[in-house]
Order: structure tokens, then C-alpha cells, then sequence
């Protein structure tokens, strides 16, 4: 019988022996999973932030500019044909012909003269507006460099050599004469945050991209949070439970995992087709976006109402409060903070959304500002989508450096979203 015992003990404890190996292996598996995941996510934070990281800086060229009437063509500053029609761009080229006196054949003069970014005039146009008394004087400037000169002074010094591209040897030794001058240098590069699109690399920047952001999600929020508050108020206390409403949840469930190009085909055949509204502009990016993250906040408004103890409501409508009172005066009040949480991610979804946008004309190529919610715009995750897609290599380091711009509004929006469900939701 103590044998029996025995080998029946040693059987169990075999029996725990092996459930306890499986269950160091499945832990085991759990964090070479989460280490294999975070390691993806360091490398790949790594790579961007390698190729992108220059794009915050801008090569700059130091001539001096005499502001020559001649040469502009300009006899009455008040005149603005003459202004627009005015050889500003040949006053850089004068400044470079003085510092490089022996240059001289007409290949010569044209790679000479391409050291400066041909954004340059324009910058020079606006100075002499803004200070007529400069006419007729000299003045020392700082101007952009052009974007193959910006790639090859980035690159001296390192690892992998000085990439060259189509910068000419010839080039690369005006380049090395301006550094022993002193005139040439890498400052923090404010168009990149300034301006808007451009063709030109140098003259690039995401500002233009980061107002339309902007215009289309205060468009979302302002109609998905509301509407979608709404719903999940409406579902969870005043819906009757029959096939109607349980076919509304379903649906609003499916929708949360259809494909967001579909909501852009939506909105094309809808807001576009249908309606008339003007392609590439923020207010029918907005109704398109509000389409996609309304599953998303009503889910999470009903956990945040279902979340509210059903004491709440009867110790109110026991003091006589009525069922819309009860819902106004204590039910969104204390399911507020889930629902903020909710609208937060739906928000930081939207703003990382492409393919919606892209099907409703915002793949646009926009140089100017926009003003307001019918001027044409583009948005970030469409300006990193049109610049990767640029043949030029200065354009690979803004993609990534527009992408860290975008990760870090999207870690914000998320770490937001964290804070303010620690701090302002209660446990009951």
C-alpha cells in the first residue's frame, strides 16, 4: 500500500514537474517575443533617425549682395510688375562671380552659379520689400545652398565617405575653399518647419502639411465626438434590447475593422461625386476621417458608460432625477475620462491615416500655406508618402526626418491619452 502511495506521488509530482517546465517555456516564449518586437521597433527607430536626423540641419553660403538696380531691372521699387519681373537670382550669381573671380567658361559659371539654392532670389525679394533703403547697398548674407551642395558638405567626414552624387570635383573644390574661408556652414534648418512643399529639396519644408493636419482633424473631432457620444449614450440607456439595436452594434462593431481605403472610396462616391465638395481640401478630408473613427470612439464611449456602477444610477433616480438627468448630471461626468481617452486615439488613428486621403485627391502637390478649411491641403503622412516617392536623395533624409515629426505627435496624442485615463478615471 506505502509502495502504491509512493509511485502515485511520484507521478503527480512528475505530472507538476512538467506543467511547470511548459510554464517557464511559455514565459520564456512571451519574452523573446516582446524582446524580438521591441528590437524591431529600436531598429527601425534607429534607421529613421539615422537617415533623418541631418534633415534639421541646412547648409548655408555666405556672399555679399549688392542690391544693383541695374542689374534687377528695378527703377521704381512701388512698381510691382517691375518687382516680379526683376533678376533677383542675378544678383546671387554676381555675388558668386566676386568671390570667384577666375571662374570664367560659361560650363564653369553655370555649376558656379548652382551652389546657391534657386530659392534664393525669392528670399532676396522679400528683404528689399521689407527694406527699400537697401537699394544700391552691399550686404552680407547667409543664403540656403543648393540641395546636392547640402548632401555632399553633410557627408564630409563620414564613415562610408563624402557621397559626391552630382557634385563635380570641380564643385567640391569651391565647397573646400568656402570652408578655409569660412563661409560656408550647417545652421538648424527653420524652412524645413517654415515652408510648405517645394521641388527643390532645400526649399522643402512641412509646415504646409502640418496645417492641413491640423484643419482636417479640428474637422473630425468636431463632428465624430459629439455624434459618437451621442450613439454610445443613446445604445447603452435609452435603446431598446431588440433586433434592430443588436444589429446597429454589430455593425458598429464590423465598421471598426473595415479597411480605411474603404472610407476613402465612401467618401469619394459620397462627398465628392455626389455633394460637389472640392477635392483636396480639409473639410472633406475631416468628413472622411470622421466616417473611419466613429467606430472607434463609440466602442470606447460604451466601456466608459458600461464602466459607471449601476449604483450611480439608482442613488439618482431614487432622489427623483430624471432618466436624461441621470445620464447629463452623473453618467458622462464620471465616463468622461474613458471617452476623451477613446477620442484621443481615434484622433491619433486619423492623423496617421493615408489611403482615406488619398482617394479624395490629397495626394496633391500643394506649395502654399492653407488658410482655412476649403483651401487646398495635404496632410503629413501624404507629404512623407509624396517625398518618398521623390528621385532626388536629399528628399530620403526629409521623408525620415517628417516621419519622427509624425511619431512624435502620435507618441504625444497616446501618452495624453494615458495620463489623463490615470489621472482622471476612478476605480469602483
Amino acid at each position: 500500500m506505502t509502495e502504491i502511495k509512493r509511485s502515485h506521488a511520484e507521478t503527480i509530482q512528475r505530472s507538476l514537474s512538467k506543467r511547470y517546465r511548459a510554464e517557464k517555456r511559455f514565459r520564456a516564449y512571451g519574452m523573446m517575443a516582446i524582446a524580438f518586437g521591441l528590437l524591431c521597433v529600436a531598429l527601425l527607430f534607429v534607421d529613421i533617425i539615422g537617415k533623418g536626423h541631418k534633415a534639421f540641419l541646412e547648409t548655408s553660403i555666405q556672399v555679399d549682395v549688392t542690391y544693383d538696380a541695374e542689374v534687377l531691372g528695378i527703377t521704381d521699387l512701388q512698381n510691382k510688375q517691375q518687382v516680379a519681373l526683376a533678376d533677383f537670382q542675378g544678383l546671387v550669381k554676381k555675388a558668386l562671380q566676386k568671390r570667384f573671380p577666375d571662374v570664367s567658361k560659361r560650363k564653369e559659371k553655370r555649376e558656379l552659379f548652382s551652389l546657391i539654392s534657386s530659392g534664393a532670389g525669392y528670399e532676396l525679394r522679400e528683404r528689399l520689400l521689407r527694406r527699400p533703403e537697401l537699394m544700391g547697398q552691399t550686404e552680407t548674407l547667409w543664403l540656403i545652398a543648393d540641395d546636392d551642395v547640402d548632401t555632399y558638405y553633410k557627408s564630409i567626414g563620414s564613415k562610408g565617405g563624402a557621397f559626391t552624387g552630382r557634385t563635380s570635383e570641380l564643385r567640391q573644390g569651391w565647397i573646400d575653399q568656402l570652408e578655409q574661408d569660412g563661409a560656408i556652414r550647417l545652421g538648424f534648418n527653420t524652412t524645413f518647419f517654415t515652408s510648405g512643399d517645394s521641388r527643390e529639396p532645400e526649399q522643402a519644408g512641412i509646415w504646409g502639411a502640418a496645417m492641413g493636419s491640423l484643419f482636417t482633424l479640428v474637422v473630425t473631432l468636431t463632428l465624430s465626438f459629439p455624434i459618437g457620444v451621442s450613439a454610445a449614450v443613446y445604445l447603452e440607456e435609452f435603446a431598446p434590447k431588440n433586433r434592430w439595436t443588436d444589429l446597429i452594434e454589430v455593425n458598429i462593431n464590423n465598421l471598426a475593422a473595415v479597411p480605411s481605403i474603404i472610407f476613402g472610396l465612401l467618401g469619394l462616391a459620397i462627398f465628392i461625386n455626389f455633394f460637389q465638395v472640392p477635392r483636396s481640401v480639409p473639410l472633406v478630408g475631416g468628413l472622411v476621417l470622421t466616417l473611419m473613427t466613429l467606430p472607434t470612439i463609440i466602442i470606447s464611449s460604451r466601456a466608459a458608460i458600461k464602466a459607471v456602477p449601476p449604483s450611480i444610477r439608482e442613488a439618482a433616480i431614487g432622489v427623483g432625477a430624471s432618466p436624461m438627468q441621470v445620464v447629463l448630471h452623473h453618467v458622462l461626468p464620471l465616463a468622461m475620462p474613458g471617452m476623451l481617452t477613446g477620442a484621443i486615439i481615434g484622433m491619433a488613428q486619423a492623423l496617421g491615416e493615408t489611403a482615406p486621403l488619398l482617394m479624395i485627391g490629397m495626394v496633391a502637390f500643394i506649395v502654399d500655406i492653407p488658410g482655412g478649411f476649403t483651401d487646398p491641403a495635404t496632410v503629413l503622412p501624404v507629404q512623407i508618402f509624396l517625398w518618398a516617392d521623390s528621385p532626388e536623395r536629399a528628399f530620403i533624409e526629409k521623408t525620415s526626418a517628417a516621419i519622427m515629426v509624425l511619431l512624435a505627435f502620435l507618441i504625444m496624442m497616446n501618452t495624453l491619452a494615458v495620463v489623463l485615463r490615470k489621472k482622471l478615471e476612478r476605480r469602483w
